[in-house]
């Protein structure tokens, strides 16, 4: 029998085996950048050295952007989420070779995390990368991009602050536009009304290239949030 008060995951945990670096960034790596949400809120002032913009990335997947963009902007704070361990381990591992100190990570579900361990009204950018389209339309309710997630990833927002959104599946970025201009509290920073050209910040992955490869062409999406 289903469990009708389970609640809906955006997400399916996939086991896997770890190479040696990935090994070495759990035992190693996780004691010095990783968070647990049982240890409650985190502290964007004393979690870091760094002092800079507040970036949060969900489902970095093996952390190729996220390692990229830190590496690039050493005085910003970057904050990974993601539940599939050895992407997590990769991160880790790759943020120990190349001495890269300004990322922080949570091995745990993202709804988890918004809930209980980030101060509303705290983060500068919120970026979601290539979240899983869920193509067949029965599983369209396991779409990350929702109303109510959306709504939360919001209230997490600074005034100001941006979230940022990139897909190669075009039905699913018609759907995230589609949620993302209902959510009253964001704006659309397009000028044409719909997506923006992909930031100079944004590194292009290898999942990308080769979605590009095959036809798939990516669409970014940047949102503002509303506010003094």
């Amino acid at each position: 029998m289903k469990d009708l008060n389970r609640p809906i995951r955006s997400f399916v945990l996939r086991a896997g085996r770890m190479t040696a670096g990935q090994e070495r960034g759990w035992s190693v790596g996780f004691p010095r950048f990783g968070l647990t949400a049982s240890a409650g809120r985190l502290n964007w002032e004393s979690d870091w050295e760094a002092q800079g913009r507040r970036i949060v990335e969900i489902g970095f997947g093996m952390g190729d952007s996220l390692l990229t963009m830190a590496e690039t902007a050493p005085v910003d704070r970057f904050l990974g989420i993601e539940v599939h361990t050895p992407g997590v381990g990769r991160l880790l591992g790759q943020a120990l070779e190349r001495d890269i100190a300004n990322i922080r990570v949570y091995a745990e579900d993202a709804m988890v995390v918004f809930e209980e361990c980030i101060p509303k009204g705290s983060v500068d950018i919120l970026q979601i990368f290539f979240p899983d389209p869920w193509h067949k339309k029965r599983h369209h309710k396991r779409r990350l991009i929702q109303p109510a997630f959306i709504a939360k990833a919001s209230a997490l927002l600074a005034p100001g602050g941006r979230i940022h959104l990139a897909t190669d599946w075009m039905p699913y970025a018609e759907d995230m536009l589609t949620v993302l201009q209902a959510e009253p509290t964001l704006r659309n920073t397009a000028e044409t009304g719909d997506y923006v050209l992909r930031p100079s910040w944004r590194p292009e992955t290898k999942f990308e290239r080769r979605g590009t490869k095959l036809g798939h062409g990516v669409r970014d999406l940047l949102f503002e949030k509303l506010g003094a």
